[in-house]
């Protein structure tokens, strides 16, 4: 008999659902049938059933954080059974022992973790049984008995085995150390909080920590522009003043007197420029552009799109999602017709029908075999759906998806781009812009969606209709306004741009239409990993995530700050990294020589945070809120109060988000301060001179309306207010 051995249970009931079985307790028996002619155990992991073992396992002195300790390097590294699943691995473990079991059948997630997790589960369970390999990237019965018709062997997929255990033992080591360092050498200083840094991790926290940087010591400045509207024999357009390309002027003064040397008078238009420009339909979507454009439209964070997809894929109605690839196989593009056949029989798609081209099948802009690495692109399975039959979020994911596929089908959009420049009195230039849409294509599909329309109409503020003009003719100048402003810093990411960023390694590019996606890269991470590291910097309180957008912590800052220029934080090293993961998945790098390469890397962390420690300086940031963490609990602090409440003879006392009076529950005294005001973090060390002596001496970094000042606080007229002399 053979045993299959899933990722997930609901996987693992997918994966037999093609067959007649009998349930059982953590497995199934497949009944005898055309390809299992003895009938097969199907069984499954539940996620990770493994994990490496912590330090102390290794050696007992290992378990006391100790900066003489370090570096941790186990001689070899080993794994154990998670405590809460050893009933599952039991079950796994005697199944594998059987007799009548003669083959296995890895049947995990066809990617990297898919197949460690289970391969890790077969040497806890010191497997000598031969093995096969179940690859597939869907889980329709159609694919299902396709792919056990097409076993491979496992030596084709050995090598994506040790990739993924190098990435995790390599992760370990340098997670176990760095993190260790940075939290030992910043207790030194008065820092008692716990620091997590990572491979992945942390140069993607530095690239927010960067952009955070750059808006708080972004200085804005006021700039002037000039718009006039031009009358030229009854057709009237607007156009903006410039020189040499630039428009802003930052003289108010001077920005009037060209306004008023303009007033009334004679304007000709100089030259016309007409461009037409062709734009080809969006590519299929891979897991990054998929979580991009949710969080644009929906903002749905990257973890609850792979979430919904996820689930989607369960059900046999998506390939797989964890997809870095935005191609297909001729294979696949073969099943679109069908695919297409049955959308067009749905409520939600059936206005797009019929389809301009009714296939791809040879087009490369879609079908490319060579670009499709593991996973082809993220597409509706022939088990079609009406989406309004779905959860509203899976209706939101699934309708994009199929939209994609769709818009693949249809012809190009083509705009006609004017611009058009007059002149004032044979001096003063004008810039005119406008564009017509020649073929509306693709965007029928695409732009369908009303959230999305907004997006596009907000990139085309700039662009009007224009009437038709000629060169050389003459009009006045029929009004003429001036226009203040202010430059604005750089914006924060979103979630979805931070997906990007982590996918080009730093390298971002804004593409607001998504009309490009990127070819595989050196990046941060991986397709299947990087929502994940956006939640673990959440978890561990580096990032907040507010209105859509990405804030860096004064945590996070913090870290950053005494990390410095080590290649820790340096998105170029973890790029090279994934390469050489990537290669040795490829079959054509040593594990080995990697693992030595991550050994002496840790060593290299441990030293280059010894010595930047010598010269670290906090005194910008407040240092007070990263230290006992754990001392309060649901609301009461077990801390020595800060002083005196000034409303009742209570104590004020740390309550967590903000300082408060300890007689709240008794007699309701509702004295609060906050511990961030305008942008600023408040010590504790201030709240304690505020409370003794009524004020605070000048703090630095308060913010309003895009400037910093200093200021006191003082009690005064029973409130905080502020003193600036």
């Amino acid at each position: 008999m053979k045993l299959i051995i899933a990722e997930k249970p609901d996987q693992g009931l997918k994966i037999a659902a093609p067959f007649s079985f009998s349930k059982k307790d953590g497995y199934v028996v497949i009944a005898p049938n055309q390809w299992f002619p003895e009938g097969a155990f199907l069984t499954w992991a539940v996620g990770h059933l493994c994990e490496l073992i912590p330090p102390e396992e290794y050696d007992v002195k290992w378990k006391k954080w100790s900066l003489d300790m370090l570096p941790i390097i186990p001689p070899q590294f080993q794994h154990r059974v998670t405590k809460s699943k050893w009933k599952q691995f039991n079950i796994i473990k005697g199944l594998v022992e059987r007799k009548d079991v003669e083959e296995i059948i890895i049947a995990g997630d066809a990617e990297r973790e898919g197949e460690a997790i289970v391969r890790v589960i077969l040497h806890k369970c010191n497997n000598r049984k031969r093995m096969k390999r179940l690859w597939i990237s869907s889980l329709t019965p159609k694919s299902v008995i396709h792919g056990f018709e097409n076993l491979l062997d496992e030596s084709e997929t050995r090598s994506i085995y040790f990739e993924a255990l190098s990435r995790a033992c390599a992760d370990w080591l340098i997670g176990m150390n760095a993190s260790r360092a940075y939290t030992l050498l910043l207790q030194k200083k008065g820092i008692s909080d716990v620091f997590s840094t990572g491979r992945v991790q942390t140069p993607t926290l530095a690239l927010i920590v960067k952009r955070e940087k750059e808006i708080a010591n972004f200085k804005s400045e006021p700039f002037w522009e000039i718009f006039a509207d031009f009358f030229m024999d009854g057709k009237v357009y607007e156009g903006k003043w410039h020189k040499d390309g630039e428009s802003r002027l930052h003289d108010e003064a001077m920005a009037k007197r060209i306004a008023e040397f303009c007033k009334g008078k004679e304007a000709v238009i100089s030259n016309i420029e007409k461009e037409r420009k062709e734009f080809l339909p969006p590519f299929l979507f891979n897991l990054s552009a998929l979580q991009a454009t949710a969080n644009k439209l929906y903002k749905y964070s990257p973890k609850k799109t792979l979430d919904i997809a996820q689930k989607l894929y369960v059900k046999g109605i998506i390939s797989y999602p964890r997809s870095d690839s935005s191609y297909v196989t001729k294979e696949e593009a073969a099943g679109f017709p069908e695919i297409l056949q049955k959308l067009s029989r749905l409520e939600a798609f059936k206005e797009y029908f019929p389809l301009p081209t009714s296939s791809i099948l040879n087009n490369s802009r879609y079908v490319n075999e060579k670009k499709v690495t593991d996973h082809y692109a993220i597409i509706p399975t022939e088990q079609v759906v009406d989406p309004s039959k779905m959860s509203a979020e899976e209706e939101k994911i699934y309708t994009l998806i199929a939209e994609r596929l769709i818009a693949a089908h249809y012809e190009k959009a083509i705009f006609d781009y004017t611009t058009i420049h007059t002149l004032v009195e044979q001096r003063a230039t004008f810039i005119s812009k406008g564009k017509e849409q020649i073929q509306e294509g693709w965007r029928r599909v695409i732009y369908k969606n009303k959230i999305e329309q907004q997006n596009k109409e907000k990139t085309e503020q700039e662009e009007q209709d224009l009437p038709s003009l000629e060169e050389g003719e003459k009009g006045i100048v029929h009004a003429i306004k001036v226009k203040n402003g202010k430059t604005q810093p750089p914006k924060r990411y979103t979630e979805g741009q931070l997906i990007t960023l982590m996918k080009t390694a730093g390298k971002h590019l804004e593409d607001n239409e998504l009309m490009k996606v990127l070819n595989k890269t050196e990046g941060l991470g991986t397709e299947a990993t990087r929502a994940g590291i956006i939640g673990v910097l959440k978890d561990r309180n580096y990032i907040e995530v507010k209105r859509n957008q990405v804030f860096a912590t004064n945590k996070g800052i913090l870290l950053i700050d005494s990390i410095g220029n080590s290649i820790l934080a340096s998105p170029e090293m973890t790029a090279k990294w994934e390469q050489r993961l990537h290669e040795i998945g490829e079959g054509n790098a040593s594990p080995k020589n990697f693992m030595e390469q991550a050994k002496k890397l840790a060593i290299k962390l441990i030293n280059d945070a010894r010595e930047s420690s010598e010269s670290w300086d906090f005194k910008h940031l407040d240092v007070d809120e990263f230290q006992n963490k754990d001392s309060s609990k649901k609301g009461r602090s077990t801390e020595a109060p800060l002083g005196k409440c000034k409303k009742c003879d209570g104590d004020v006392i740390d309550k967590g988000k903000f300082f408060g009076c300890s007689k709240y529950s008794a007699t309701k005294c509702d004295f609060t301060i906050s511990k961030k005001i305008l942008g600023r973090s408040i010590s504790k060390t201030n709240i304690k001179r505020l409370l003794a002596e009524g004020r605070t001496d000048f703090i630095k970094g308060f913010k309003k309306d895009g400037k910093e000042f200093s200021a006191k606080l003082e009690w005064k007229d029973n409130k905080i207010t502020l003193l600036f002399k």
